[in-house]
């Protein structure tokens, strides 16, 4: 049967792999999908339509990102707004991203009977603690915010999550963490659809390049570190690309460090996915390591640089001790480096320099997965 699907997401979706990859699926299937978007920076046009999926975007004045209070003013005032609209528009199935927008879901199904779904990309209240992960208040809001969502976990019939344990593996996924509190999940890895090999950039020199949000110092100053320990005739570039809350001070170390230490840099403060093809093709090496204190690396976060550059066949650096490092190992996508240590991450970034790896396992491996789940649910 055919239905009518809502997908509600606390981004702009523009774009947003995961949530498009999933209302993309749905729509082949016969689905009708309408993707509830919270541009919050009002940069993107308020209607797309994207292979028959629709994106509408909620301008509801600007908010920031990463702020405690702003920020969540910003989002109650989306929560709301969607609801009001979707409370008159019916849809059969809501698919709440993120624990965000899960008090929107919640709501219409214990007022209209809605089927409620849960894709959980991220542990959220882990977010709060990136800032300042010794912040008393940080903390007190982070458990405020895991409580909610445990709570909300009860009400929802499907969950879908973005890593899980290896079969046989020592390191948990998000699915481990919903598990220990009681919730089973489906794993569904944010990988690209397809993959080929791209020529090792030539030219002298390497390039070294971190791509996406840019929430923490602390990755950039331990990359500096090892560069140091680099005979400067051997240096990589540097190549960072992405906005974020830590940007202008990342901007201020590199540049300091290229002052005192001599390194070439670029800088690129936000990049549409079409520019992304072109910065991972300058790449040497991508470098995908985060502070293990600050977020939820230890849970189980698989960061999607290293699954599209490994798409592209160029190998990344990732943390040791954890999930990711231990697909990254398996794989053979890369090294994965123990968190600090610069002397072991030189040598990681030097011996896989002038490597290529290829990604054998795509999202496509999911797909099926996911369809029928979301089909059960439906008959049921």
């Amino acid at each position: 049967t055919m239905a009518n699907v809502a997908m509600v997401v606390t981004n702009a979706c523009d774009p947003d792999p995961r949530v498009m990859q999933s209302a993309r699926w749905l729509t082949e299937q016969g689905h009708q999908v309408t993707i509830h978007a919270y541009d919050r920076q009002q940069k993107s046009s308020p209607l797309s339509i994207i292979d028959d999926v629709k994106i509408t975007r909620y301008h509801l004045g600007k908010s920031p990102y990463g702020g405690l209070f702003k920020t969540g003013l910003g989002i109650r005032k989306f929560q709301k707004s969607v609801y009001s609209k979707l409370i008159i528009e019916s849809p059969e199935v809501v698919v709440c991203h993120d624990a965000d927008t899960l008090v929107v879901g919640c709501n219409l199904k214990r007022n209209l009977g809605t089927k409620l779904v849960f894709d959980m990309h991220d542990l959220q209240h882990t977010w709060v603690l990136m800032p300042n992960p010794k912040s008393f208040i940080r903390k007190v809001i982070s458990k405020v915010m895991q409580r909610k969502l445990l709570q909300r976990l009860n009400h929802v019939e499907q969950i879908f999550t973005s890593s899980g344990a290896l079969e046989g593996g020592t390191y948990p996924g998000f699915e481990q963490w919903l598990l220990k509190h009681g919730h089973t999940s489906i794993v569904i890895e944010n990988r690209p659809e397809t993959t080929e090999q791209v020529s090792i950039p030539n030219g002298k020199n390497w390039t070294v390049s971190h791509i996406g949000r840019i929430r923490d110092l602390s990755c950039i100053k331990l990359l500096l570190d090892a560069v140091k320990l680099i005979p400067v005739s051997e240096r990589p570039n540097l190549h960072i690309a992405g906005d974020g809350t830590e940007y202008n001070r990342v901007k201020h170390e590199v540049e300091q460090f290229s002052k005192n230490f001599g390194l070439e840099h670029t800088f690129a403060p936000s990049f549409k996915k079409s520019d992304l093809r072109s910065l991972l093709e300058q790449t040497s090496v991508m470098y995908a390591m985060y502070n293990p204190e600050r977020g939820n690396i230890a849970d189980g976060a698989l960061s999607t640089k290293m699954f599209d550059a490994a798409s592209l066949g160029i190998p990344s650096i990732v943390n040791a001790d954890c999930l990711m490092g231990e697909i990254c190992m398996v794989e053979n996508l890369g090294k994965s480096v123990v968190w600090g240590d610069s002397e072991q991450l030189k040598n990681a970034l030097l011996k896989v320099k002038g490597s290529r790896v290829e990604l054998e396992k795509t999202v496509l491996d999911f797909k099926s997965e996911y369809i029928k789940n979301f089909e059960n649910l439906l008959n049921n």
